[in-house]
């Protein structure tokens, strides 16, 4: 699968134009998607040498791109700024502006394997098990 990843509040924490703090285990999930087979494309507002500090930081990291801010490598340079389409060709988008929110790291890789295998992810979340279970609360006795 084409997965499109926001780098702001998604890979790290939101601190634009600078780079926040790194949210824990996103590098690592998304290393893990790319060992699975998935095409990884950043996607996110920063162009310039703002996204160049972004591809950096997660080339540092061992996390390298097959695109950045577009569909394939290349694409801008083949493409007059008429023809760009803005829309991306992903098959799943991995933003903190989901709706609800960005779920854990662990959540989303599951997601994306039931996903990846034709699986409905909502249904699945709805059956609990994508989640992970609540904890039982521990009750004071006398």
């Amino acid at each position: 699968m084409t997965i499109a990843i926001d780098f702001d509040g998604t890979i790290v924490e939101h601190a634009y134009p600078e780079i926040g703090r790194p949210i824990p285990f996103a590098i690592e999930t998304l290393l893990q998607l790319q060992e699975d087979g998935h095409r990884l494309i950043l996607w996110t507002v920063r162009s310039g040498d703002l996204l160049q500090e972004a591809v950096d930081y997660c080339a540092e990291r061992g996390l390298y791109f097959f695109a950045e801010n577009e569909n394939y490598p290349g694409e801008m340079d083949e493409l007059s700024a008429d023809d760009y389409p803005r829309k991306l060709k992903a098959d799943l988008f991995i933003d903190d502006r989901n709706l609800g929110g960005l779920p854990d790291w662990g959540v989303i890789y599951n997601a994306v394997k039931i996903t990846a295998t034709g699986g409905n992810v909502l249904k699945t979340m709805a059956m609990g098990s994508v989640l992970p279970k609540p904890k039982k609360k521990k009750r004071w006795r006398r």
